[in-house]
C-alpha cells in the first residue's frame, strides 16, 4: 500500500524581497586585529599548527555551522582561503543557504517565530530556486558545494565577492555540503529533487574523504557544528584510515580544534561520562578525544565566532609572514 505524500504544488511561495530579514550584508567584518584576540590563547598554538601543515602541504580543513555566516566572518575565511591557509571548507545545507541569500539579495535570516505561523517559513521563490542549481549539477556530475559555487561565480549576485561558495570555487578549493534531508529549507518546495541532493551532497563527502586521506601532520577546526561536523569527520576518517592501514601508513598525527559556546571543563583529554549531559555533546568526545587518541592534539576554544575565527586569523596571518 502507498502512503499518500504531500502535494507540494498546492504551496503558495513569496518573493524573497517581500520577506522581513534579520540580518543584511553590514554585518559582514573587515579583516582587522581584533581587540578580543588575548582571550583566546589557544588559538596562538592553532595558528602555528595551521602554518606549519600549510608548510608541509597537509590537509587544513574549516568545518562550519551556519551560525559562522551569519556572524560576518567570511571575509576573514575568504583572506585565508586565498594565501593557501586552508585546503577545504566543510559546511551543512544551513551555512549554503546563508551563503548564497547574501550573495544574490545582501540579506539573510527569517523569524521562524514569526513565519511558521502562517506556514511561510521558508517558502522564498529566490532561495528556492538553489535547487535547480542543484538539479544542473547533478546532471553535470558536480557535487553541491561545487554547483552552487560556480552558480554564484558566474551568474548575476551582486554581493558574490562576499560568498565562501563562489570564492572556493574560483579558487579550486573543495567546499562540501553535507546535508541531511528535511532539515533545510530548500527541501520544501516542489523543484527539489531528493535523487540529485543526495547525489550531489554524497559526492561531497567523499571529496571530502578525500582530502581527510591527507590530514596526517595536518589541522581540522570545527567552527559550531554541533553534529554535522563531528559525525562527518567520524566517518570519513575511518575511511581514510581503512586505506591507509593496507600500504602501512597512518593518519594519527594531527590536531583538532573546536570552538563553539558550549561550556565545558578545563580538562577534555577523556570522553564525558554517558551519565552527564555533555556526553551528548559530540564535539567533545568524538572531536576532541576519540579520533586524536593515538597521537593527535586537540583544542577547545569557547567563544563567539565574530571573536574567535578573527583572533585566529591574525594569529595565523601574523605567524605566517613572520616565516614566509
Amino acid at each position: 500500500m502507498m502512503h499518500k505524500q504531500f502535494n507540494r504544488k498546492r504551496l503558495r511561495i513569496k518573493s524573497l524581497f517581500e520577506r522581513k530579514s534579520d540580518l543584511n550584508i553590514s554585518i559582514i567584518k573587515d579583516c582587522v586585529v581584533p581587540a578580543s584576540i588575548a582571550k583566546f590563547k589557544a588559538l596562538k598554538a592553532m595558528a602555528q599548527k595551521v602554518c606549519e601543515a600549510k608548510q608541509r602541504h597537509a590537509a587544513v580543513i574549516l568545518m562550519m555551522g551556519g551560525h559562522v555566516i551569519r556572524s560576518g566572518v567570511q571575509k576573514y575565511i575568504i583572506d585565508l582561503m586565498e594565501k593557501g591557509y586552508i585546503s577545504c571548507v566543510a559546511m551543512n545545507g544551513a551555512g549554503m543557504i546563508h551563503d548564497y541569500e547574501f550573495a544574490l539579495a545582501g540579506v539573510t535570516t527569517e523569524s521562524v517565530a514569526r513565519y511558521i505561523k502562517e506556514g511561510q517559513f521558508g517558502l522564498w521563490r529566490q532561495t528556492g530556486r538553489i535547487n535547480d542549481y542543484i538539479n544542473k549539477g547533478y546532471r553535470r556530475g558536480l557535487g553541491m558545494g561545487e554547483a552552487i559555487g560556480k552558480a554564484i561565480a558566474e551568474g548575476c549576485f551582486p554581493y558574490k565577492k562576499n560568498s565562501l561558495l563562489a570564492v572556493a570555487y574560483q579558487l579550486k578549493i573543495p567546499i562540501t555540503i553535507h546535508i541531511g534531508v528535511g532539515y533545510d529549507i530548500i527541501h520544501e518546495f516542489p523543484n527539489c529533487d531528493g535523487a540529485a541532493t543526495g547525489a550531489t551532497s554524497y559526492k561531497d563527502f567523499l571529496y571530502f574523504a578525500n582530502v581527510i586521506s591527507h590530514l596526517e601532520g595536518g589541522v581540522l577546526m570545527n567552527f559550531g557544528s554541533a553534529v554535522m561536523a563531528p559525525e562527518v569527520f567520524l566517518k570519513a576518517l575511518s575511511m581514510a584510515r581503512n586505506v591507509a592501514h593496507q600500504s602501512g601508513k597512518t593518519i594519527r598525527h594531527f590536531t583538532v580544534l573546536v570552538c563553539d559556546l558550549h561550556k565545558l571543563p578545563k580538562q577534555l583529554k577523556r570522553e564525558p561520562n554517558k551519565e552527564i549531559p555533555d556526553y551528548y555533546f559530540r564535539p567533545w568526545k568524538t572531536m576532541l578525544v576519540r579520533t586524536v587518541a593515538e597521537g593527535g592534539k586537540s583544542y577547545y576554544v569557547r567563544g563567539p565566532h565574530a571573536e574567535t575565527l578573527p583572533s585566529l586569523w591574525s594569529e595565523i596571518r601574523r605567524i605566517g609572514d613572520r616565516i614566509r
